[in-house]
């Protein structure tokens, strides 16, 4: 799916890396493919441990790395991504069993666990221009000379987005740039209306689920994605092969069931999809579309581009094709036919267990999903690898004599492609075991080469930043924290310059969806992480038949040193998890960015209020008309209602206790940390801290959206991927919907005095054991 939800952050980033020369040793450029963590003898008690097992911690770590071969994650990538492996089809259930057979050989306890999961494939795809004249795409993918995949392609899956409904319609063509509700908003004061015809989309913006979600509100036909090279392709860079963009031909497949509703399987929501489960009648899944949808290439869309008529889109709409922009509608009218054969298919998920010796009943769950839409050698197999080599190492400590404490879990979940099938279904089968035992989840999807980019909890923001601090980047040959920190130095985020220069490079950007931390994080509230390398890659083969190995040998991280990197970050994060005396979180992290949330919801009604005002008097004094152009006419848009006066009140208490609280029990844990507690206070300690991000959620869910049940990030409704925090309450002033937003103030206060509560009571617990046990 989304393969790193930070990757727009990250090449931003890229942008300023070449300035990394004037703040780093000029000996980087041979750094080793397995780098080393730093070996200052100065480094400090590791978050959770004592200075006594903090040593022993790092003593574990320099193991770890020394297990670690890059020429192994090569290896099991060209077994992995040798052949199509989407979900149900034969590659999939081969490398199901094959990840199965290495981490039992591996000494784990090791089972695949299946669900009938709902997976509509193609019977018939088609797309013609019927006028002006005639034009017919091809939907196929071309093979590309010096990349022996196409020869593997058998049993590949077409070009189609999944749980798309079926089809058969013909109209007048309409351009509507990335689809997004403010393009509707333009289309309408052009006086350009989109009812009874269909419309063409192309990919950017946000996730391309919410295109046809919001074409269909608009009264569209049928909704075809394409992807233009001023976003992905020939614009970016050169295309492949002679570099690593999207070629013209190249299209984006993906699903488009509405995820911001639920994720996982469209007919078993809440519920694990097993063979027995009560299903919903096709009929009911309200996540399947309302119209057809396809993608296609640039070279299919361009004939389409090329044929419409009306006015020239403004300059923001404009792509990278060799042709002029036009609106629309027609005269160029499409017929698009779509059936699909709407069957259930069994997904594997690879669940792989090592009991803790001393807490075996605190888990510990570390995942990577291992389907593809085709060969999926960068998205997912390039984190898949990099967690087998992390795996791998630890079941060797284990033999050697050092099991962690707590229960690791290995799990290569099946179906996130097509809708986080596999993560989802395990999630919802285990509600209960996890909600008594998960104390985290760690997520990595594809990593490729470049900086770290991480997203999650923000009680575990110092847990990463400790991590980041002792590896060290492959080709800099410096801790992966600096070059976070000349990154955010010399780029535009204030926030985070002031981190930065705060001695904080690492913040955790919240998370929305996108990839298998969803299930566990939003809707079963256990503290999660999302992390991967990116950013010096030409990543333009996503979701393609080109994402083969040959690409990502040349183009993204050609000797696997960046996935040595990643399972060294992997590691440290799942080991100290494991090992901790007391678990790494740290809460006066997140007590700031709530804070910060809370801020930017109020300070969204003061903006949103302001625009109002300023609309009405424009509206009253004729300021739209006066400023209409002789070329381009628009209608003024309709006044915008009042915005009433919310109290925030609540909000504001909550935050203040939050942040006091934060502060008691972080300064008590540090304290706790520094002497040896009786093991009984340690596990009362950790079930409190275990627990802390299910105090964020409500059994109710989200407004018209239960299964979302953290009541502090969520994926937006029109966003997809992006996250919305505090997303009952921002959602429903966005909304404009002021008596839910009124409402749901106070449930996110209460919400966030359990929190403190549950601080106030881990601080307590660990000033009185700290007291009685110092001397």
């Amino acid at each position: 799916m989304n393969p790193n939800p930070a990757r727009r952050r990250l090449r931003v980033a890229a942008a300023v890396l070449a300035a990394l020369a004037l703040l780093t040793s000029p000996a980087t450029a041979a750094a080793p493919a397995a780098s080393t963590a730093s070996t200052d003898a100065a480094l400090p008690r590791i978050l959770g441990f004592t200075a006594e097992s903090s040593a022993a911690q790092r003593a574990l770590e320099a193991r770890l790395d020394a297990s670690l071969v890059a020429a192994d994650q090569r290896t099991w990538m060209e077994e992995l991504a040798g052949q199509p492996h989407h979900v149900g089809s034969p590659g999939d259930a081969r490398n199901a069993e094959r990840l199965a057979a290495l981490f039992r050989g591996w000494g784990y306890e090791t089972a695949i666990e299946e669900f009938q999961v709902l997976f509509p494939t193609p019977k018939r795809l088609e797309l013609e221009m019927v006028a002006p004249h005639p034009h017919r795409a091809t939907l196929v993918e071309p093979a590309i000379p010096g990349d022996s995949s196409a020869t593997r392609s058998a049993g590949a899956l077409p070009l189609f987005n999944a749980y798309s409904i079926d089809g058969d319609v013909t109209g007048e063509l309409v351009y509507v740039n990335q689809g997004l509700p403010e393009d509707y908003e333009e289309l309408a004061r052009r006086g350009i209306d989109v009812r009874g015809r269909i419309v063409l989309a192309r990919y950017g913006g946000s996730w391309r689920g919410v295109k046809p979600k919001v074409a269909a509100e608009h009264g569209a036909l049928a909704c075809i994605l394409y992807t233009d090279p001023r976003g992905d392709g020939y614009y970016q860079g050169d295309p492949y092969p002679q570099g690593g963009f999207r070629p013209p031909g190249g299209a984006q497949r993906g699903s488009v069931a509405d995820m911001p509703i639920y994720s996982g399987d469209p007919l078993t929501p809440g519920v694990g999809a097993t063979r027995d489960a009560v299903r919903l009648p096709l009929a009911e899944a309200r996540v399947l579309t309302h119209i057809p949808v396809l993608p296609i290439s640039a070279a299919d869309a361009q004939p389409l581009l090329a044929a419409l008529g009306g006015a020239v889109v403004p300059e923001g709409w404009r792509g990278a094709l060799p042709l002029t922009y036009h609106f629309g509608p027609g005269p160029a009218r499409v017929h698009l036919a779509l059936a699909f054969d709407w069957r259930l298919t069994t997904i594997r998920d690879v669940i792989a267990r090592l009991p803790g010796r001393e807490l075996p009943d605190q888990w510990i769950v570390r995942g990577n999903h291992h389907d593809a839409w085709v060969f999926g050698a960068t998205d997912p197999v390039s984190g898949l690898v990099a967690m087998l080599d992390e795996a791998r190492a630890v079941a060797a400590l284990a033999r050697a004599g050092s099991p962690p404490r707590r229960t690791v879990i290995y799990a290569a979940w099946d179906g996130e492609e097509v809708g986080l099938l596999g993560s989802t279904e395990w999630a919802e089968a285990h509600a209960d075991e996890l909600a008594r035992h998960a104390v985290a989840y760690l997520n990595t999807d594809s990593s490729t080469s470049g900086m770290l980019g991480a997203g999650g909890s923000a009680t575990l923001t110092a847990l990463v930043e400790g991590v980041a601090r002792e590896v060290r980047d492959p080709r800099r040959a410096i801790p992966v924290a600096d070059r976070l920190r000349a990154a955010a130095l010399l780029g535009s985020d204030e926030e985070a310059k002031r981190a930065a220069r705060a001695g904080h490079p690492v913040q955790l950007e919240p998370l929305g969806s996108g990839s298998d931390f969803t299930p566990f994080l939003q809707h079963l509230g256990i503290a999660s992480l999302n992390l991967g390398f990116g950013g010096e890659d030409e990543y333009g083969q996503y979701h393609s038949a080109y994402d083969s190995v040959e690409h990502f040998h040349r183009f993204m991280d050609s000797d696997h040193a960046y996935g040595v990197a990643m399972a060294q970050v992997g590691g440290r994060l799942t080991l100290r998890l494991a090992n901790a005396d007391l678990l790494p979180f740290a809460p006066t992290a997140f007590a700031k960015s709530v804070a910060g949330f809370v801020d930017e919801v109020e300070a969204l009604t003061v903006r949103m209020r302001r625009e109002a005002e300023e609309r009405q008097e424009a509206l009253a004094a004729g300021l739209y008309e006066a400023a209409q152009s002789a070329r381009v006419r628009r209608t003024p848009p309709p006044p915008l209602d009042a915005v009433p006066f919310l109290n925030f009140a609540p909000l504001d208490n909550a935050v203040t206790r939050l942040v006091a609280s934060a502060e008691a029990c972080e300064h008590a844990l540090t304290t706790a940390e520094a002497v040896a507690l009786p093991a009984a206070s340690r596990r009362e300690i950790d079930r409190i801290l275990g627990g802390l991000e299910a105090t964020l959620t409500s059994i109710d869910g989200l407004p018209d959206r239960p299964w979302y049940r953290n009541l502090l990030y969520a994926p937006g409704q029109y966003t997809g991927y992006g996250t919305k925090t505090l997303p009952a309450v921002r959602e429903a002033i966005e909304l404009r919907r002021w008596k839910e937003a009124e409402a749901e103030v106070p449930r996110l206060a209460a919400a966030l005095e359990r929190f403190a509560a549950a601080l106030d009571q881990a601080a307590a617990r660990a000033r009185d054991q700290a007291a009685a046990t110092t001397p």
